[in-house]
């Protein structure tokens, strides 16, 4: 399957995004493997709206930046992409404009390992956790 990609990733920034989800068939989905939490969202826009797979659901925070989705495995995983659908067309002011990964054993000593800046992104947004993108 090939698909025309406007997002560009140069030093720590990323603009664009694609419009179709593309992942190799080598590459497993860990999310359901994990504990998910976030630090504050509306009625009705929580971590199931995040998680359904429907692009018309998403999470809302209702607080006081930062916002934060925290995202617990049981035991230790090697990650080696996020990714993330934002549509700054709809959302505006709302969308995601840097995204902070951080790891570590508990919340006592996280990490950060990867800091990304978004740049009005529509689409599939991917950040490779290893320093090479494995798509």
């Amino acid at each position: 399957m090939a698909t025309e990609s406007s997002e560009s990733e140069e030093e720590g920034k990323i603009t664009g995004g694609n419009h179709q989800l593309l992942i190799d068939d080598d590459l497993r989905e860990m999310g359901k493997k994990a504990a998910w939490s976030v630090s504050s969202c509306k009625p009705g826009n929580g971590v199931s709206a995040l998680r359904d797979d429907n692009l018309d659901t998403y999470w809302q925070s209702d607080g006081a930046q930062p916002h934060l989705v925290n995202i617990q495995f049981q035991k230790k995983v090697k990650l080696q992409l996020v990714v993330l659908y934002v549509d700054f067309k709809l959302d505006e002011s709302y969308t995601p404009s840097k995204i902070s990964v951080r790891a570590g054993d508990g919340f006592h000593n996280l990490k950060e390992i990867k800091t990304v800046e978004l740049v009005k992104p529509t689409g599939w947004v991917y950040i490779s956790l290893s320093g090479n993108d494995p798509r």
